[in-house]
């Protein structure tokens, strides 16, 4: 499935490379190349492109572009989903995924590729599973490493997930305090009109875990209207067949953090926006215009709301903002042209506002 990985940075360098079946000369990226000088951002460079004789599939995040490459036709969506998975691991094990922190764990980097595709086909790719198997860096097995070239992060026992049939939990799993906690996280797309009514809205959600409980807990998780969910992505420890009978999510969940499921609430649905945004843009004759924006809470949603954050793309012809927020700080990019106004929580006997002026062409 998988031959090769390459590993590029934003200046176009190959900084690591993985081979699993025979070695690929790092010129295939060429063909990367041309794509990405073609595309206005990373983001739009596309995630297959097609060869003489290869695909390279490839995904952009943290400002690093992970590209493999792929002799046959496969899923091309199965391939990104493992790069993602790389990412997932990698900012598990060092905190964050970034050129350097790579750089700086090039061993184990390496090890957990080596365990995730055997002869380039998915293999191991559970947080749980790895964890048990290569043990996190720390400074003194980097010190060792360096100093003696031998690495002692993998263990030599086999995992015990490996012998149940639940692979992506371990067993034996004790705390003094058992906890487990819920982040519901929901990114609404919406156009909202001039007097704060909601034209269309779009909604990414997903729910992230944390889980410290002892023994091999089996929970279960209710919606109060599950038909509003679509395009839904589960973890493999739900259990679907009771998902598609009953709508409930049941399930042992992984010890430690993980993604149990993400969706999608589409424009069809009436979504309930938690906040309501009034805002006014006007131009005068010149080169200038006013912004005014005002947040406030909706009363009917009766929840306090926190983490609130705007993002406004303005157009091409927009030089510059100069804003002044009562709440919180904003952040303008002169080559996207987007505002990001990071606002925080929304206190109701202070309402957020943030208003100024607008540069912009002749």
């Amino acid at each position: 499935m998988i031959h090769s990985l390459f590993i590029i940075n934003g200046s176009g360098d190959v900084f690591m490379e993985k081979h699993w079946k025979s070695i690929i000369h790092r010129s295939i990226c060429d063909y990367f190349f041309e794509a990405q000088t073609k595309a206005a951002t990373p983001e739009d460079v596309p995630s297959v492109i097609p060869t003489p004789h290869h695909y390279l599939i490839n995904i952009y995040k943290h400002k690093i572009f992970l590209v493999a490459v792929v002799t046959t036709e496969v899923p091309p969506l199965f391939v990104i989903e493992f790069l993602h998975r790389v990412v997932d691991t990698f900012s598990d094990y060092f905190t964050e995924c970034t050129e350097a922190t790579i750089k700086d764990n090039y061993v184990i980097v390496y090890e957990l590729l080596d365990e995730m595709l055997d002869n380039g086909y998915p293999m191991a790719t559970e947080s749980n599973f790895l964890q048990e198997l290569i043990k996190r860096p720390s400074r003194f097995s980097k010190i060792k490493s360096k100093v003696t070239g031998i690495s002692d992060t993998v263990s030599s026992t086999l995992p015990t997930g490996q012998l149940s049939n639940i692979p992506w939990r371990r067993t034996g799993v004790k705390y003094t305090n058992n906890e487990a906690y819920f982040d519901l996280i929901e990114e609404i797309d919406a156009i909202i009109d001039k007097s704060g009514s909601t034209v269309t809205a779009e909604i990414e959600g997903y729910i992230d875990c944390l889980i410290k409980l002892s023994g091999m807990p089996d929970l279960t998780l209710t919606f109060t209207n599950p038909r509003l969910l679509d395009d839904i992505s589960f973890h493999p420890c739900v259990r679907f067949k009771r998902w598609e009978s009953e709508k409930v999510l049941s399930f042992v969940p992984p010890d430690g953090n993980f993604r149990l499921i993400s969706y999608h609430i589409g424009s069809q649905n009436l979504v309930a926006i938690p906040i309501m945004v009034r805002h006014n843009i006007s131009f005068r004759e010149g080169s200038s215009g006013r912004l005014e924006m005002s947040i406030a809470p909706k009363q009917t949603m009766g929840k306090t709301v926190d983490n609130v954050s705007i993002e406004i793309p303005f157009s091409k012809s927009i030089l510059n903002v100069s804003l002044t927020p009562t709440q919180g700080k904003y952040s303008f990019d002169p080559v996207t042209k987007v505002m990001n106004w990071d606002v925080g929580k929304i206190d109701v006997q202070k309402l957020p506002s943030i208003r100024g002026n607008v540069s912009c062409l002749s």
